[in-house]
This record gives structure tokens, C-alpha cells and sequence, in this order.
């Protein structure tokens, strides 16, 4: 296990190098009032005391349940600022202009949300000069389990070398409220939707396999199929002139 008393004086001292560098005054994060977003809003708090939440809703019944609930609890208890910008409206209205040109897919649409929510936090940052700060684990990104250009789009992102059950443990060592630590994880797009249900795998066998190397035939099928399907997401766009006949 990890030595996280370390982990969290190293991690404070990396973000607070990173703004630094740029000459940021602040920090900004979606708060969703999930596992990941609760844990890289405390180290950012910690880092720098002018970061803030952003909480937003974006039509399902979730959003504006258990995790706004969740995510004003972990901020009100370490004193983070938040705000809420409610993108339902956006969302319905962006989807009936885009249908009027093209017929949307199922992930078409979900990845809606999590684009307009960056491009939300953006916004905030551009105009205050902040550093928009990921949420993203390595689990998720392993398995491509995020939208390109949506919440896999950051200027810094302190837990990205973490997989799912590091950040349990981590958020333990914090003290974090075991509700959340246990709530589901679930991107909070479509009502009852869930991150394992989708992949059909769990987290703690995904997470077997990138500390341990070992997994079942059955899983590999499907830790192998997101991972290679999803390569294109982890690389950057590609250029002219990057790629020879060889490559």
C-alpha cells in the first residue's frame, strides 16, 4: 500500500509547482460529488486555498440528488468554494440543434454532458485565470473510460498514476465519509447508469490486472477490447507531417 500521508505533502507540492509554472491564481474542478472529484478537490484546496467547485447538474435525477448532496458536503467540510451552473437547459438545446444535421448515437449523446461541463470549467478559467485541474484515474483511462475532450481534458490532473481502489484508499486515509467511498461509481449521465455495468467488468478485476498483471481469460477479453478500442483517446490529434508510411 501507499505511504498516503507522503502521498498528499507530494501531491500539494506538484500542483502547487504547476500553478506556479503558469502563473495561475487559482484552480478550478468539476465536483461532481464523485470518489475522484472528492479527492483531487481536497488536494487542490490543500495546494491552493483560491480553488473552486463546480457543481453541474446536467439533467439526470442523480445529478441533483446524492451527488450535489455529496459534493457540498466534502466541500462545506474542507472549505472549498462552489458554485453551480445547472446545463440542463444547454443540453436539451444543443442536442435538438445537432439532430436537426445528423441522427445522434446513444454515445453521441452521452458525451454531450461531459463536454459541455469542460466546456463550462474552461469558461471560468479563462476569465479568472485559473488551471483547470482532471479528475481522471488510471483505471479509467486504461480502459478508455472517458470522453475525449470532455473530463478527460485538463491543464494538470493529480491522481491520474492512481487506479480506482488507490483512490479508495486514499480518500480512507483522509477521513472521507464512507458513503462516498462506497456510493457506486457512475458518470451520472442516464438514470441508473453505473461505470461497471456499462464495461461489465468491475473496477477491483481491472484493477488486478494493472497492480498485479494477473486476471482471468474472461476478463482479459474485456480489459483488452476497451483498452485497444479506445487508444485513439489517449494520444494526441494526430498531425501532418508526424506519421511516415512506416509507422
Amino acid at each position: 500500500m501507499r505511504d498516503y500521508k507522503n502521498e498528499v505533502s507530494d501531491r500539494v507540492e506538484f500542483i502547487q509547482g504547476v500553478i506556479r509554472a503558469s502563473g495561475a491564481r487559482g484552480v478550478v474542478y468539476g465536483n461532481s460529488g464523485g470518489k475522484d472529484s472528492v479527492l483531487v478537490g481536497i488536494l487542490c484546496k490543500l495546494a491552493c486555498p483560491d480553488t473552486v467547485g463546480v457543481i453541474m447538474p446536467c439533467g439526470s435525477k442523480r445529478n441533483y440528488t446524492e451527488d450535489t448532496d455529496d459534493a457540498k458536503l466534502i466541500a462545506q467540510q474542507y472549505s472549498i468554494e462552489t458554485r453551480t451552473v445547472d446545463l440542463a437547459q444547454a443540453y436539451g438545446e444543443i442536442k435538438a440543434a445537432i439532430t436537426q444535421a445528423a441522427q445522434l448515437s446513444g454515445a453521441a449523446v452521452a458525451n454531450i454532458a461531459p463536454r459541455l461541463r469542460m466546456t463550462t470549467l474552461y469558461a471560468i478559467a479563462a476569465s479568472e485565470g485559473r488551471l483547470v485541474a482532471g479528475t481522471s484515474n488510471k483505471s479509467e483511462a486504461y480502459m478508455g473510460y472517458f470522453t475525449k475532450w470532455g473530463d478527460g481534458a485538463c491543464d494538470f490532473n493529480p491522481i491520474a498514476d492512481l487506479t480506482v481502489t488507490e483512490v479508495y484508499e486514499f480518500l480512507t486515509h483522509l477521513g472521507v465519509p464512507r458513503a462516498i467511498i462506497e456510493k457506486a461509481p457512475s458518470a451520472g449521465l442516464v438514470e441508473g447508469q453505473t461505470d461497471e455495468g456499462d464495461m461489465g467488468i468491475t473496477y477491483k478485476r481491472i484493477d488486478e490486472f494493472l497492480l498485479s498483471g494477473t486476471c482471468s481469460p474472461e476478463d482479459m477479453k474485456i480489459i483488452e477490447r476497451y483498452h485497444n478500442s479506445s487508444e485513439h483517446k489517449r494520444r494526441a490529434a494526430v498531425v501532418y507531417g508526424a506519421l511516415t508510411p512506416d509507422s
